[in-house]
């Protein structure tokens, strides 16, 4: 079991600390920098173990507790940041995805896409770990809406299997996030390669019907829906 988080300390950083000799522009790029490598660590750390400590975020990010928590009040503040920027990728992949004219290059695109971005890696290690905040189920919302314009103009162009929904490209897109090497070169392309069986799958047209239903939204949702009745 992970040992606990320190107490939240009240002395200042003790690492991090800013350039009194760079411009405030300057400091500002080094905070910003120091935060993405703090994100980075936080997203190694907890897809490898959601249980783990702030302070293991803190050393392998290199910098000293105190750091992170000028940053972050506490570990669910990261959790909340580190998902809410996953979800806003989403977002910015759908909408490139949506500027394709043909909606089959469409969708097969953000497919791909939001695989290499390893969004979902997120939602099946860290959903249900935290309470989303109102702007989080709003970008959610959006997200949804995106991802249902793309399947539908996918559909319109005729190659898709007639029987396969919405809810069953979310659970590919976790599946392919499930897929996960110590070389992450090599996960990136095996990750690849099963996008690639999927989407020849989505668009076996002539295939025998799939066996069972399809998810609902109470099985497609029911991490968020623990966390936001905890």
């Amino acid at each position: 079991m992970p040992a606990p988080d320190p107490p939240h300390p009240t002395a200042p950083a003790e690492t991090d600390p800013p350039d009194p000799a760079l411009p405030r522009s300057g400091r500002r790029q080094q905070a910003a920098r120091n935060d993405a490598v703090i994100l980075e660590a936080a997203r190694e750390v907890f897809i490898a173990d959601p249980r783990a400590p702030v302070s293991a975020v803190a050393a392998t990010a290199g910098v000293g507790i105190s750091a992170l928590y000028k940053r972050y009040a506490s570990k669910e503040d990261l959790l909340r940041t580190l998902c809410h920027d996953g979800l806003v990728t989403y977002i910015q992949v759908a909408e490139a995805a949506l500027l394709i004219e043909d909606g089959w290059t469409a969708l097969v695109t953000f497919l791909r896409q939001i695989v290499a971005a390893d969004v979902h890696s997120l939602t099946v290690h860290l959903a249900g770990t935290f309470r989303p905040t109102p702007e989080m189920y709003e970008d959610s919302q959006r997200a949804a809406e995106l991802a249902a314009e793309l399947f539908e103009r996918g559909r319109a162009a005729g190659r898709m299997r007639p029987d396969v929904v919405l809810g069953d490209i979310s659970f590919l897109l976790e599946g392919a996030a499930a897929v996960r090497l110590p070389d992450p070169v090599r996960t990136a392309e095996l990750r690849q390669r099963y996008t690639a069986l999927f989407i020849d799958a989505l668009a076996a047209s002539d295939a025998e019907p799939l066996p069972v239903p399809p998810p609902t939204g109470e099985e497609l949702n029911w991490r968020w829906a623990a966390a936001a009745s905890a």
